[in-house]
């Protein structure tokens, strides 16, 4: 009897295993595809050791490899910057009066492009589980899971995937701290024009840099 029932569920099971594979591999193809992009977010951070929530918004521009710019409408002057060299975290809106300035890394790169972060290799790198269908701002998506086999810059993800063009819809991350991030891509422009001057950030008067 068990046997005919796990006879009678692995097929489903494998289908719906097989609809988040393909879903990623439909996304891995799409963002191998692209070089810039432009694009405008809305983002939740909730720190369940705090219970606090905190909402931005804001615009995005990336060149890869390792060039981006997070620049935030809400809180306004808020900016995050990487020139290919260091990463600027400048974040007046809550420690005012300076500006953090780290190497650029692989792991702080990752850190930044978590589309790449999801799309590199997921196969190897993640397991990867099925979410199922679902229906975002009007467009139909495959939500796939994402627990990582080894390091990365979250713990687990969920990545909602637009089912005709493997766009990056949204996303969900957990940090190793607890931290989740929920963010929700507004528009996407993929192979957007950008200004490299856009990826260089220029220090405040009065504003004093702190190296890490």
């Amino acid at each position: 009897m068990r046997f005919a029932i796990l006879v009678m569920i692995l097929p489903s099971l494998l289908l719906a295993q097989d609809g988040a594979g393909r879903a990623i591999d439909l996304a891995v193809a799409s963002y191998a595809t692209i070089r810039t992009a432009r694009a405008t977010f809305e983002q939740q951070v909730t720190n369940p050791l705090t219970g606090s929530t905190l909402r931005s918004k804001g615009e995005f521009e990336q060149a890869r490899p390792d060039r981006f710019v997070f620049t935030f409408s809400d809180p306004k002057g808020d900016a995050i910057v990487s020139d290919g060299k260091f990463i600027w975290v400048y974040l007046p809106s809550s420690a005012p009066g300076q500006v953090l300035r780290s190497p650029m890394s692989a792991e702080a790169a990752g850190s930044l492009d978590l589309i790449g972060e999801f799309f590199s290799n997921p196969r190897s790198r993640y397991t990867i589980g099925d979410g199922g269908r679902a229906t975002l701002d009007g467009r139909d998506v495959r939500v796939v899971s994402l627990t990582p086999k080894g390091t990365a810059a979250f713990t687990r993800a969920k990545v909602w995937i637009d089912a005709a063009t493997g766009t990056l819809r949204q996303f969900e991350a957990e940090e190793a701290s607890g931290i989740v991030r929920l963010v929700k891509i507004v528009t996407f422009t993929p192979n957007a024009k950008v200004d490299a001057s856009a990826f260089t950030f220029s220090v405040p008067r009065g504003v004093r840099i702190v190296a890490r």
